[in-house]
């Protein structure tokens, strides 16, 4: 047997997996399953990019380089000015990565220090895994921070000890957040980064979900802090321009750490391909295409929220992003009402214990199957939903 290191045999599954093996046996046994347990978009990734990916494939191909090319750092600027009234230096506040996970992943890695009693990560819960999991394989402590309803899903940063304050090296936001849904006020930011660079603590911001919002004004993000020290956000195209298997994002903020990460890059080789890449400066330069997205969302949105509000289930937070999160009737666990949907209706939603244990009493509805899906999950659910509510 191969001798793994103590931290790779730690790793836990993924909690999806087990999902998809109950979803696997469904459809083995004939059924038609409507899938909003993952947060994969299903929409076509606009014509406009698939294009330019195609132009760009050249008869040669050539390893990328490391810091990305010139005008795709250009064109994320523009995009941020536009978008946030940010002014980045493209050439040394903005890495393009590999999608955004790897670097979620990865990011601890770059900013523990042990020795200088920085070993500790704080996330947030309900949440994404990737920060904590990375966290733990760089051999980081963890503290979770909780995300409740009463407190409009943001971490009471005032309850945090000021020993741990002290051993943070990260302080992971997620905003708008998976899986509630929540956004966070420009005031969040602004406080998290004070606090944060008063105990030399890096504050990163996961905001995948920025452009899917169905209010007046869209969410406020760390891009939108006019001091930028301590400070890094990572983007990703995966959900605003439905590229999820283009794996194209960036990394913005802090000069210092920006040029540190462009120095480790290359032995890491994790660059976007050269092809992707020039399409991935199309798609930042359109807002065409993430209008009509935003809206094919609001439209499924609007199917769920009716039943939801119809039979008296309570949505919370799910203000932005594609996601719903829906407290679970009185007497069951999330998991066995996921299980309960999937039996009874063909649907497949995620338990919020997935997320943590801080998120049970939930499932997350991820509104990536299309309209018509949405329609016929929507009318399988109607009767169960009678039946809880009657």
């Amino acid at each position: 047997m191969v001798h793994l290191s103590p931290r790779l045999r730690g790793v836990e599954p993924y909690p999806f997996e087990a999902l998809d093996r109950r979803k696997a046996e469904a459809l083995d046994a004939g059924r038609t399953i409507v899938d909003f347990g993952v947060g994969d978009p299903r929409e076509e990734t606009p014509a406009i990019v698939r294009d330019a990916l195609a132009a760009a494939i050249a008869p040669i191909s050539s390893y990328p380089r490391a810091a990305g090319l010139p005008p795709l750092r250009r064109a994320i600027a523009a995009w941020a000015q536009h978008r946030y009234g940010a002014a980045l230096d493209a050439d040394t506040q903005i890495l393009p990565t590999l999608g955004s996970k790897e670097l979620v992943f990865s990011l601890a890695q770059a900013v523990l220090d042990p020795a200088a009693g920085k070993d500790l990560v704080l996330t947030t819960a309900p949440g994404y895994p990737i920060p904590e999991r990375g966290a733990r394989y760089a051999g980081a402590a963890v503290v979770r921070l909780p995300l409740t309803e009463a407190n409009r899903f943001l971490p009471d940063l005032d309850a945090v000890p000021d020993d741990v304050w002290r051993r943070a090296a990260v302080l992971w936001v997620n905003y708008p957040n998976n899986p509630t849904g929540a956004v966070a006020p420009l005031s969040f930011f602004e406080a998290a980064a004070e606090r944060c660079r008063a105990h030399d603590v890096l504050l990163a911001s996961d905001e995948a979900y920025s452009e899917l919002w169905f209010g007046d004004d869209p969410p406020a993000g760390a891009l939108q802090l006019g001091d930028p020290t301590n400070v890094i956000v990572l983007q990703t195209l995966s959900k605003r321009s439905s590229m999820t298997g283009y794996r194209s994002g960036f990394a913005a903020g802090d000069p210092e750490l920006i040029g540190a990460l462009q120095r480790l890059r290359p032995a890491v080789g994790v660059t976007p391909q050269e092809f992707v890449q020039r399409a991935s400066i199309v798609a930042w330069g359109d807002e065409r295409h993430v209008e009509d997205n935003r809206a094919r969302y609001a439209a499924k949105r609007a199917v769920f929220l009716e039943l939801f509000g119809r039979h008296g289930l309570h949505v919370a937070g799910s203000e932005a992003t594609f996601y719903l999160w829906v407290a679970v009737p009185s007497g069951r666990t999330s998991l066995d009402w996921a299980l309960e949907l999937l039996d009874r209706a063909d649907v497949v939603v995620a338990p919020g214990s997935f997320f943590g244990p801080e998120g049970e009493g939930f499932v997350r509805i991820a509104m990536v199957p299309t309209l018509a899906e949405c329609e016929r999950a929507a009318a399988a659910l109607e009767q169960i939903f009678a039946e809880v509510t009657a």
